[in-house]
């Protein structure tokens, strides 16, 4: 019987959990990832990466050398309303700057070379509403988070 009390009310817990409506500031363009900063949202920096391939790497070069969307947080938090863009799907890279561009070089052979995507975690707000943390702390520098097997980019700096 005191099982039974206790996983009810663990139930109506979980449950009181899951109503909880998000309640916090939304994104004014679908698609489009923003930056986090108390109640304000800041638009990442949107634009096409150039696709470069040579032998066994592909690099992915963006133009000029620092975002206009700066956080100073190591670890930031982005929402976004997903319609064609599958959060999921969402990968992070550090970009390296070189005359006057940036860009990240991932290796097509699995190799010890090449950038690999860090880490992030993806969680479900409201209908089609998502909250997108970088998992870990991160440098200084400017990064990228990009669909799967798209050039599109959303680009921001941690400073």
């Amino acid at each position: 019987m005191l099982t039974r009390s206790l996983f009810l009310t663990i139930s109506i817990g979980a449950a009181t959990l899951w109503a909880q409506k998000y309640t916090g500031p939304r994104p004014p363009k679908p698609d489009v990832l923003y930056l986090v900063h108390a109640d304000t949202l800041i638009p990442t920096e949107v634009t096409d990466a150039k696709q470069d391939s040579k032998k066994n790497d592909v690099t992915y070069t963006i133009a000029g050398t620092s975002s206009p969307a700066r956080t100073p947080l190591a670890e930031p938090i982005f929402i976004i309303q997903g319609d064609k863009i599958q959060p999921q799907s969402l990968e992070l890279y550090k970009m390296e700057v070189k005359g006057g561009h940036r860009e990240a070089t991932m290796s097509l052979r699995r190799t010890r070379n090449g950038n690999k995507p860090l880490r992030l975690a993806v969680t479900k707000l409201d209908a089609n509403l998502y909250r997108v943390e970088v998992d870990e702390q991160i440098e200084n520098g400017e990064y990228s988070i990009s669909p799967n097997g798209s050039n599109t980019v959303f680009c921001f700096e941690v400073y």
